[in-house]
């Protein structure tokens, strides 16, 4: 595996509109390298910005989804005195990637999802969790707090109360404690299948009413009501002039499916 690219990006066989983005480090369980961060971030800013590209599926290889950061790795750059950076170069751009991207990102969630893989997954817009997958945040293991967005969304998806106790305890959850506090589906298989089947139906549906949808959600988690209405105003506005509002209209009225073209 040392001659394998970190991060690989393809696009799924069954719908060319559907980006997946694998962390491709089997041997170690998608620990996160300076090499993988930068691959994943590059990989991730790149599809987001893609206009081809109307769904993204984030995995990884092998048996885990990513157990965050490579710790052989870390220990050496902090016994060298080297600053400690990957926050603001790595992990904060590759979370806005996905949360900010203008089209739905799923994360295939195919074993342990721990610390900035959690974070990574709950970056995401939906979640698939194989039925054997754990969890877990891990960073006060290690001495350290939440990074890759956890503290605000662990704490919006499962409440402050849960959030802080899983953070503070830093206690292993199932996917079936996921699916209980609503974090994500558990897979009737494979995680990535039931993952791209999702991707697929969202790849053809209103792209533009989706990535207004992500925004507004973000905007009214944590703003007073009147700004959400108006919020929410403004974007409507703008759908309202799109191609895929007016055709989904005419389909209504003429009782037959409507055909969503992403703009």
């Amino acid at each position: 595996m040392a001659d394998s690219p970190a991060v690989l990006v393809e696009r799924d066989s069954a719908d060319a509109s559907v980006a997946v983005v694998t962390m491709n480090r089997p041997e170690r369980h998608n620990a996160l390298t300076v090499e993988l961060k930068v691959a994943l971030r590059d990989a991730l800013v790149s599809v987001a910005g893609d206009d081809s590209v109307r769904a993204i599926v984030l995995t990884g290889a092998g048996r885990s989804f990513c157990v965050g950061q490579d710790l052989g790795e870390h220990a050496a750059a902090l016994a060298e005195g080297a600053e400690f950076t990957t926050v603001e170069e790595h992990y904060n751009p590759l979370v806005l990637a996905m949360a900010e991207a203008p089209k739905p990102v799923i994360a295939a969630i195919n074993g342990t999802c721990v610390g900035a893989g959690l974070g990574f997954a709950l970056a995401a817009d939906l979640r698939v969790a194989a039925a054997g997958a754990t969890f877990a945040t891990a960073f006060t293991g290690i001495g350290l707090t939440a990074d890759s967005g956890l503290s605000a969304t662990l704490a919006h998806m499962v409440g402050v109360a849960r959030a802080t106790e899983l953070l503070l305890l830093g206690e292993r959850f199932t996917a079936e404690d996921a699916a209980a506090w609503g974090l994500a589906r558990i897979a009737q298989g494979e995680a990535i299948d039931d993952a791209l089947q999702l991707a697929r139906t969202l790849a053809a549906g209103p792209t533009a009413a989706y990535g207004e949808v992500k925004a507004a959600v973000r905007f009214g988690a944590v703003n007073e009501l009147p700004a959400v209405l108006a919020n929410e105003g403004r974007a409507q506005a703008r759908l309202v002039g799109t191609a895929d509002h007016a055709g989904a209209v005419a389909a209504f009225l003429d009782k037959r499916k409507p055909t969503f073209e992403g703009r």
